[in-house]
């Protein structure tokens, strides 16, 4: 898997210097000046960020402050700053962690591969998800209840992986229908009760509870 790194400093030389080293060790690395040219960026989808605090315009606290409740992964600030209250405030915005100016490229290498793994775990136990008597294995599309394997089609996982994953929402048969195939699709939304049907038997086979509770006139939620 190539990593993919967002590093902004308005030195252009630093931005410089992590491209050029974490591209020889295979991620894919696009730089910025400034926070408004970070927010640009964001569209790559990183999977890590690097951000100088001092940035002329929109620095780093600003800009993590502001992305941070839709962007959901390791924020690491460069700074020459080592004040306590500053690192509060990085703390406060949003960082996972601080890396102090100067530093070595194997200290910095060492951090972001700390947080990548520990992002890699946490996105393995977001996979796999343990209700009562069921469990759903999201990465391999798998279900068991009491541990026997359940057998199901690919639009009944869809369907159960929707609404599992959002335990006591209600979805009415068209909001389901859309999230799985689109408002262009043709078809009749009809169509999802009697997956929905499915689904309750198949688990039922294997134990008393219900999973899937019909909110009539409404649409369906996952209880468990």
């Amino acid at each position: 898997m190539q990593y993919k790194l967002l590093a902004a400093d308005d030195e252009e030389e630093i931005c410089r210097m992590l491209k050029d080293y974490f591209e020889m060790l295979g991620y894919a690395v696009y730089t910025a000046n400034s926070g408004k040219g970070a927010l640009d960026l964001l569209y790559t989808q990183p999977d890590l960020i690097l951000l100088d605090v001092n940035m002329p315009g929109m620095d780093g606290l600003d800009l993590c402050r502001r992305i941070r409740d839709s962007v959901n992964v390791p924020i690491l600030f460069l700074t020459a700053k080592i004040e306590e209250q500053d690192r509060v405030e990085g703390f406060l915005a949003g960082a996972d962690d601080y890396i102090l100016k100067p530093f070595s490229m194997e200290e910095l290498q060492a951090r972001v591969m700390a947080h990548l793994r520990r992002e890699a775990r946490r996105m393995d136990r977001k996979n796999v998800m343990s209700t009562g008597p069921v469990l759903v294995d999201y990465a391999d599309r798998k279900v068991r209840v009491q541990g026997n394997e359940v057998s199901l089609t690919k639009t009944e996982f869809d369907i159960l992986e929707l609404l599992s994953k959002n335990r006591g929402r209600i979805f009415d048969k068209e909001t389901i229908y859309e999230k799985l195939w689109g408002y262009d699709k043709e078809g009749n939304s009809e169509s999802i009760t009697e997956h929905i049907r499915r689904i309750r038997k198949k688990i039922g086979a294997h134990t008393g509870q219900e999973v899937i509770e019909t909110v009539w006139g409404v649409g369906y939620r996952w209880i468990l």
